[in-house]
């Protein structure tokens, strides 16, 4: 039994050494569009603008939202909000905000049925894009807070890097320790290869990236990669159009920028763990092997290091002291970027645990009821395979 202790403790060590080794090499790779070499001098050209927010039942927070918008320091805008079904003061707050916009700035979009074969989300963002034609638009979510920079200073990396479609990287407003717990974790994981973020500017790459809160996206890239016609029953659609630019050979990339963007992603632990079940099963492509294989994966990387640390016997057990050490040196990183406690690396395998049941939950009640439910619409497994 000791070479198993022996084995498992020399593969983590290693392992969390090469990610430890390769985060610090790589990260400063990342810019950082706070720094002065990013910001746009007055009276700089710079290129039309849509601003996409679509929103469901989301009126606690699409009010400072879209007011956000407005105070951007940009010449040339719009904002399309899009009113997606919702059954509370969603839609009123956007038209009270709009009639006060300047220039009719904002436009809001009320859909009162969703076709046949959309995911609603798509769908907003697929009619939205189509109400303008600037050059860039940008889809983000009814929850993200801006700063009067951030659109500035994010176009005028674009055009000096030729980049086709930008991440912004937002900041998580946490307010408990579950909050952070939750969002810090898949942090630290990046360092596998799961999210090499410095390989994502490489046109030679297979590594892209998306999110929700900032992808912004030249038009003519948008077009050619099908828009969100192609995306239409894709539940982690940021991802996939991430996915999809890189694919069509397009330029990529993504960069820091520290209260450029913020929002509130779930309330407490509990609240990122549910919002993690409505699209892990979707991310892992519907399929219950890369569920296994992600909770091995999850136990192996930040369970077990713990767990041998106490369980293995004499000298069996330095392997594993390298790798918490190892790891917790990831989350003094992380915590540099994300103002998060280094200490939550004392709380790495309740984490771990956690994900992984919401990964197992995710799968669980999919299968349980052959459906997803998304925003408040159910879709059968079978409709969203055969779109994915």
């Amino acid at each position: 039994m000791i070479w198993l202790y022996w084995i498992s403790g020399t593969v983590l060590a290693t392992l969390w050494s090469i990610s430890v080794i390769q985060s610090a090499i790589h990260a400063h790779e990342l810019a950082d569009l706070t720094r002065p070499e990013w910001e746009v001098p007055g009276g700089t050209a710079l290129p039309s603008l849509t601003i996409v927010v679509p929103a469901r039942n989301e009126e606690a927070d699409v009010g400072p939202a879209l007011e956000s918008l407005l105070r951007l320091n940009y010449p040339a805008y719009d904002v399309v909000a899009v009113n997606d079904r919702s059954t509370d003061r969603t839609g009123e707050i956007m038209e009270r905000i709009a009639a006060t916009a300047p220039d009719g700035r904002v436009k809001v979009l009320h859909i009162k049925e969703l076709p046949p074969q959309w995911l609603g989300k798509a769908h907003a963002m697929w009619l939205a894009a189509r109400q303008t034609e600037s050059e860039w638009i940008l889809f983000t979510d009814a929850d993200c807070v801006f700063h009067p920079e951030s659109m500035r200073r994010a176009l005028g990396y674009t055009r000096k890097n030729k980049i086709d479609h930008l991440v912004l990287f937002p900041d998580m407003h946490m307010q408990t320790w579950g909050e952070q717990m939750m969002i810090s974790f898949p942090a630290v994981m990046g360092g596998f290869g799961f999210h090499r973020y410095w390989k994502i500017k490489d046109p030679n790459a297979k590594d892209h990236i998306g999110v929700g809160a900032f992808n912004l996206i030249r038009r003519q890239a948008y077009n050619a990669v099908g828009s969100y016609e192609k995306l239409r029953m894709e539940v982690v659609d940021d991802l996939k159009l991430g996915e999809a630019v890189k694919q069509a050979g397009l330029r990529q990339d993504v960069v820091f920028g520290p209260e450029l963007v913020r929002l509130r992603w779930g309330r407490g632990a509990a609240g990122i763990i549910r919002n993690l079940e409505k699209n892990i099963f979707a991310f892992l492509k519907y399929r219950i092997s890369l569920v296994l294989a992600l909770c091995f994966v999850l136990f192996f990387l930040a369970v077990w290091p713990f767990a041998g640390l106490v369980l293995a016997p004499g000298w069996a057990r330095a392997g594993f002291a390298v790798a918490v050490a190892m790891i917790a040196a990831s989350y003094m990183g992380v915590s540099r970027h994300m103002e998060t406690s280094p200490l939550l690396f004392f709380l790495c395998p309740i984490s771990a645990v956690l994900l992984m049941v919401a990964t197992l939950r995710s799968a669980f009640l999919a299968l349980r009821d052959n459906a997803v439910t998304w925003r408040g619409t159910k879709y059968s497994l079978e409709e969203l395979r055969r779109g994915s």
